[in-house]
């Protein structure tokens, strides 16, 4: 727990992502990276220099699926939490039956999720994309549209005000998955029709094969990102290579 919450600090100090007062709420869809976000984020707040306060909003996609493990783990870390239910999902694959559903659920989730938030007068989303994200995003960004991009550490929403942050862009996947297994969190099984059929999936595929020729490709892509840097990817303190992002938790 404190070598990860110690890594998502400077993650939040080098991207001044935390200012004193804030509320941030942590949007959780019951995914192993969500949750494990959410934890560091109610450990973080027991001591981070700027106080903040933390909230929990899970968007129902309306597929069934059983959010009381997530209510029972946010009591437990005296975090609020809402549950907005939508036909999301329904409407998707019912009624408009879309053959590339994934960009339209992603902006319908967005826009019923900024909603939430801006209802409860919270201008502060954290969102659970870490390290491995980012390297993949970067890559399809590449390949699939011929563009040198990534999503922002800190993006600033300026039609509704919001400020979303990336608190575990430090953090593995696969320290985050043995987290999770430690701390036996409620992760949900997910339901959506096309899961492990994306475009990300085949990136995902891609980056492991070509780390078992180039063990360093994540991390060099990585640092690319920042010392190039890419917009709004320049760390705000002095840039150190992550090189024990790489090393499970055991």
């Amino acid at each position: 727990m404190q070598k990860l919450v110690g890594m998502v600090r400077r993650c939040v100090e080098d991207y001044a992502m935390i200012q004193p007062g804030d509320q941030i709420a942590v949007g959780v869809s019951g995914g192993k990276d969500s949750l494990a976000l959410l934890v560091l984020l109610a450990e973080l707040r027991r001591y981070h220099s700027s106080p903040f306060t933390l909230r929990a909003v899970t968007i129902d996609m309306g597929l069934g699926m059983d959010y009381s493990g997530v209510e029972a783990l946010c009591r437990r870390l005296e975090v609020p939490y809402t549950l907005v239910p939508t036909q999301i999902g329904p409407i998707i694959f019912d009624y408009r039956k879309e053959k590339n559903p994934c960009s339209m659920c992603a902006k319908m989730r967005r826009g019923a999720l900024n909603q939430a938030l801006l209802e409860q007068d919270c201008h502060k989303l954290a969102l659970g994309h870490h390290y491995d994200d980012a390297v993949e995003t970067f890559l399809m960004s590449l390949i699939f549209e011929g563009r040198i991009s990534c999503f922002q550490p800190v993006t600033n929403l300026d039609r509704t005000g919001i400020i979303q942050i990336r608190p575990m862009l430090y953090l593995a996947e696969k320290t985050l998955d043995h987290f999770v297994q430690r701390m036996e969190l409620p992760v949900l099984e997910n339901r959506c029709p096309v899961d492990k059929q994306t475009k990300r999936e085949e990136i995902k595929a891609l980056v492991y094969n070509l780390c078992g020729v180039y063990p360093e490709l994540k991390e060099r892509i990585f640092g690319a990102m920042q010392r190039y840097p890419l917009e709004a990817w320049e760390p705000h303190g002095r840039y150190k290579r992550p090189r024990d992002l790489e090393n499970p938790l055991v």
